[in-house]
């Protein structure tokens, strides 16, 4: 039952240290059910262990990298007139995705923005957030960013926020073609 599972304090230990060691949680899960003798004897199921690892990771943005990014954006703001940033918050108040765009970058999205590819593969940082990027090419064919965010889930939600945040830091103009990998939730978003 819901009211019965819950990770205890070992587990959450054996939890954190999969995670930090880049073990996806899935595979965190099978692990802990092999050391319990299957996953019944796990006392909770995967979606609770996905729950508590993306609580961990939102605290852990509170409690330090948050109030720095935040007076960074800050800084950059006071500094660029054009800097845009935008945070999304869940319903507890807690950072889920970032989304942040120079003034180089939304110059060169007026200019080169017709075409643009949007990048989830990139990078994944410390904590398994996603580092995607808005990219096209200039008139020299060299790269030429327009945005970059960091994602905490990949859901249609989550798609649907940062393309409307990049649209709102580009002047509301929508470029003629996206290129993508074939994510559904992204697919779903860009509808």
């Amino acid at each position: 039952m819901p009211s019965q599972r819950r990770i205890s304090s070992v587990q959450a230990i054996d939890v954190e240290l999969a995670s930090d060691s880049g073990v996806p949680a899935y595979n965190a899960y099978e692990l802990m059910g092999t050391q319990s003798g299957g996953k019944k004897s796990v006392g909770y199921l995967k979606v609770d262990l996905k729950n508590y690892l993306r609580t961990r990771k939102q605290k852990e943005l509170l409690c330090g990298e948050a109030a720095w990014l935040v007076d960074y954006f800050e800084t950059r703001g006071c500094e660029d007139p054009s800097f845009f940033y935008s945070l999304q918050l869940d319903t507890e108040q807690m950072i889920t995705n970032i989304f942040w765009s120079d003034c180089r970058m939304i110059i060169d999205y007026g200019q080169f923005g017709d075409v643009i590819s949007f990048d989830t593969t990139y990078k994944v940082v410390h904590g398994n957030r996603r580092f995607v990027i808005f990219l096209g090419m200039n008139h020299h064919r060299e790269t030429a960013m327009f945005g970059v965010a960091l994602m905490y889930d990949e859901t249609a939600d989550s798609f649907v926020w940062l393309f409307e945040t990049f649209l709102k830091a580009m002047g509301g103009k929508a470029p003629k073609t996206i290129i993508t990998d074939q994510d559904a939730a992204m697919a779903k978003a860009l509808k």
